[in-house]
C-alpha cells in the first residue's frame, strides 16, 4: 500500500459528560463541528462506556441484592458481591475464576474479563445516588446494534459515507496490558477476507483474514487515553474510503461476524 492510501487520526474533544437518555448523535456532532472535522467520509470510533451510559446501562451497586454464588465467589475473591453479581448477571457462563478476576463469556459471545463489567463514576444526579457510589458500567445489549443506530442517527444529520466503530480495551491470552478492539461496528467490513489473492512471492493466501475493525479500534486507542478525556476518534484517508466503499453493500455486518464458535475455538 502506497502511503498515499493510508489514513489519519483526529480526537474529537469536548464532548461532554454523557448521562442516560442523552442524544450521543447529537453531542458527538456538535464536538466535531466545534473541531472543524466534518463527519463524512470516514469512521468514527466511539469509546463503549460513553454509549453505555447513553443507553442507561449503568447500575447503581447499592441497588444490588448479590446472590449465594455471588457472596461465595466475593468471599474467595475478596471482591465487593454486589460488582460479582452484576458480572454473574452479564454472563452466559464463567470460562475460569482467578484470583482477582472471571473470565466470562458474555451473553454476546464475547469472552472477557468480568463480563465487560466496569465500576464507574457514572453522573449520580441522573441515577439519584450519592456523587461517591459506585456504579456498575455494563456492556451494551446489543453493540451491533448500538453502532448502527449510533451511524444511522449520524446519517440523518448529513454525516455520510460513514462507519462506525464502538470499542473497548481488551486483555489477551499469553500477552499483558490491554489492547483497543471493537465491540460493534456498522457501515464496513469486520473482516478484510485476503484469501485467494497472491503474496509477494506469487504464492496464493490459503487462511489470511485480517479484523479490519479491531486494528481500527487499536489504532484509536492511540489517542483514548482515559487521562485525555478523548472517548471518541474519527479515522479518515484513501485506506478508509475504500473500506466504507466494499462495506457499503452489507451494512447489516458487524462485530458478530468475528466472533468464533466454541466448536471451532481450541482453547475453550
Amino acid at each position: 500500500m502506497s502511503l498515499s492510501a493510508g489514513f489519519s487520526l483526529y480526537p474529537l474533544p469536548g464532548l461532554p459528560e454523557i448521562q442516560p437518555g442523552d442524544d450521543l448523535a447529537a453531542a458527538i456532532h456538535q464536538a466535531a463541528k466545534s473541531a472543524g472535522c466534518p463527519l463524512s467520509d470516514g469512521v468514527l470510533a466511539i469509546c463503549q462506556k460513553v454509549v453505555s451510559k447513553a443507553e442507561g446501562r449503568v447500575v447503581p451497586l447499592s441497588k444490588v441484592v448479590p446472590s449465594e454464588e455471588a457472596l461465595r465467589l466475593a468471599r474467595e475473591m475478596e471482591k465487593d458481591p454486589r460488582h460479582v453479581e452484576v458480572v454473574l448477571r452479564e454472563s452466559a457462563r464463567i470460562v475460569r475464576q482467578g484470583e482477582r478476576v472471571l473470565i466470562c463469556e458474555t451473553h454476546h459471545g464475547f469472552v472477557c474479563a468480568n463480563a465487560g463489567v466496569d465500576l464507574s463514576n457514572a453522573p449520580a444526579s441522573t441515577l439519584d445516588t450519592k456523587p461517591e457510589e459506585q456504579i456498575a458500567v455494563l456492556l451494551p445489549e446489543d453493540c451491533d446494534a448500538s453502532a448502527r443506530a449510533l451511524r444511522h442517527s449520524l446519517q440523518e444529520r448529513g454525516c455520510t459515507p460513514l462507519g462506525v466503530i464502538i470499542t473497548d480495551t481488551f486483555g489477551r491470552p499469553w500477552r499483558e496490558a490491554l489492547v483497543d478492539v471493537a465491540l460493534g461496528s456498522a457501515g464496513l467490513q469486520p473482516v478484510d477476507d485476503q484469501r485467494g489473492e497472491k503474496d509477494r512471492a506469487g504464492r496464493e493466501l490459503q487462511v489470511t483474514t485480517m479484523a479490519s475493525v479491531d486494528q481500527l479500534a487499536a489504532a484509536a486507542g492511540f489517542l483514548m487515553e482515559k487521562s485525555a478525556g478523548i472517548p471518541a476518534v474519527w479515522i479518515s484517508g484513501p485506506a478508509i474510503s475504500e473500506k466504507l466503499k466494499a462495506g457499503s453493500c452489507d451494512a447489516e455486518k458487524g462485530v458478530s461476524d468475528l466472533l468464533r464458535t466454541p466448536e471451532e475455538d481450541l482453547f475453550r
